[in-house]
């Protein structure tokens, strides 16, 4: 075969990306070689300007593209984020890389840390980022933070953070990881895509070629992901059908399990706003069929419709079910149907471990001040973490999801044969308790019990949100739910307690927290 000829951009990432795939199509046997073609994207790098104000698309693919086409070079490797989602006539994408970390990366200047806020982000911050994506998904997690627009590659925006007025900047886990940058100095957060998603097929590199190339399009066949292909299909198919480029707030990401019958189970969260300053729409969808599932999510966002909904907890101003959901002009009711009352702490076991399964066990425990001692702490969800942090612990284990005996197994795992506290409500299931080895180092403690407060709930709501077993048994004495109305249950149990009430189509959010409810409920909400 002939030598092949890679375009690549001239930055560091972009180089990394090309010799990455001279080494690979080299252990196949090809000779290969490496082409530097500079772009639009990067003759405006040193522009301050956003890319939500820029027209057109495909700024830093465009010029390899036309050396494609001229036959100046054989391969262009891209970031596949960068691709337009329609080829230029006569070129194809050959194949995609294997995924690298697909997260967004919070770098934050030592003296702007703040561990108890979202993000450990101080309040009022200023933070460098040029992407609709990430300003629209920032400023909803945290409408306090300033956004400046930011351009440059990775070591030059990490540079102006380390000399400018920025407290932070927003960038791609994937680029400083594959450089090997020194970011000892900063504070690193790394962000959940599952919270903060990233954009369609980020993580990736894109492999494009001239259509007729059928002799360089085999050696793609072994190298190629396949399962990352799958995702990356979904993530831009959503990009497509929204006709979206870098002016698009758009997050969408997709992460494969595979069930008991090793079938694959699509995990997809979505992002999408029409305006960077504007609350996004988040979505969760799990399903195992991947064929229309990017006409699925386009057709759920074209006809969401906002919604009366009543959810079975008490809300806070600051809270961020309240605040995205009213930005989305839903009228939402929250109130409890029960009361927590305080258990007395007589005895503290010593432990090496103390787990909480809900922000209420934190309250009711760390509230009486017990003089704990030097151990470890394991939760589940975000909204327990984050009430741990208020009381200045950090949780070494933070499950996530809403299986909650699959949790209880990855703690299990993790802690092995220490003894775990488990402060919780009487009467409260043990689902994490049955998971440990030994039963004799899951050791219970009574903080809370719950009293029951019915009252008649308006019928108008269209979607009803259950948070626990408890408020299920205190609606269902006063109130029925009608054929209109929709379910949401938070949690395994809460489900189980509508279904012993003969209620169906319950739908289950994807987390235990404000997100993970404000994304079951849009999910309903058509």
């Amino acid at each position: 075969m002939k030598k092949i000829i890679i375009g690549t951009r001239g930055s560091d990432l972009a180089l990394w990306q090309a010799n990455y795939t001279k080494e690979l199509l080299e252990d196949k046997g090809c000779v290969v070689e490496i082409k530097i073609i500079q772009t639009s994207g990067d003759r405006t790098q040193e522009w301050n300007t956003s890319f939500d104000k820029l027209e057109g698309k495909g700024f830093f693919t465009k010029e390899l593209e036309e050396a494609l086409l001229k036959k100046e070079i054989d391969l262009a490797v891209h970031s596949h984020k960068d691709v337009p989602t329609e080829n230029p006539e006569g070129l194809i994408i050959a194949g995609v890389s294997k995924r690298g970390n697909p997260s967004e990366l919070l770098l934050i200047k030592k003296t702007s840390v703040d561990s108890d806020k979202q993000f450990s982000l101080k309040k009022g911050a200023v933070v460098g980022t040029s992407s609709a994506r990430r300003k629209s998904q920032l400023l909803a997690f945290r409408p306090d933070v300033e956004v400046k627009d930011l351009r440059g590659n990775v070591p030059t925006r990490v540079k102006k953070l380390k000399e400018g007025d920025l407290d932070a900047i927003l960038i791609a886990v994937a680029g400083p990881e594959r450089l090997e940058l020194d970011l000892s100095e900063f504070h690193e957060e790394v962000l959940d895509p599952k919270v903060f998603v990233p954009a369609p097929a980020q993580g990736v590199l894109a492999w494009q070629i001239r259509e007729d190339d059928d002799e360089l399009f085999s050696k793609f066949d072994d190298i190629t992901d396949i399962d990352v292909q799958t995702q990356a299909r979904i993530e831009r198919g959503v990009l497509n059908l929204m006709d979206g480029g870098c002016q698009l707030p758009l997050g969408v990401y997709v992460d494969t399990e595979f069930d008991h019958e090793d079938r694959p189970v699509f995990h997809t969260y979505v992002s999408i706003a029409k305006k960077w300053d504007e609350q996004p729409v988040q979505l969760y969808i799990a399903t195992g069929n991947s064929e229309d599932l990017a006409e699925r999510i386009v057709n759920h966002y074209t006809n969401l419709k906002p919604q009366k909904v009543f959810i079975s907890k008490d809300l806070r101003e600051q809270d961020y079910l309240p605040r995205a959901l009213g930005k989305l002009k839903f009228d939402v009711l929250g109130k409890s149907l029960i009361e927590f009352k305080e258990i007395k702490i007589r005895l503290l076991p010593v432990t090496e471990w103390i787990f909480f399964s809900s922000k209420h066990a934190v309250k009711y425990f760390m509230g009486q001040k017990p003089a704990i001692g030097k151990v470890k702490f394991g939760c589940i969800g975000s909204s327990t973490s984050a009430e741990l942090r208020s009381y200045g612990h950090r949780a070494e284990f933070i499950g996530q999801g809403t299986d909650t005996k699959l949790i209880g197994k990855q703690f299990a795992s993790k802690v092995g044969s220490s003894k775990v506290l488990f402060p919780i409500a009487k009467d409260s299931m043990r689902t994490v308790q049955w998971q440990m080895p030994k039963s004799d180092n899951a050791i219970d403690l009574n903080v809370y019990f719950t009293v029951k407060h019915s009252i008649e709930i308006d019928d108008t709501y269209n979607i009803l949100v259950f948070t626990s077993p408890s408020n299920v048994e205190a609606f269902f004495e006063k109130n029925k739910p009608k054929p209109h109305q929709k379910i949401v249950a938070m949690g395994d149990a809460t489900e189980l307690s509508l279904k012993k009430l003969k209620m169906k189509e319950i739908t289950k959010p994807g987390s235990f927290d404000d997100l993970g409810l404000v994304q079951a409920i849009l999910g309903r909400s058509i």
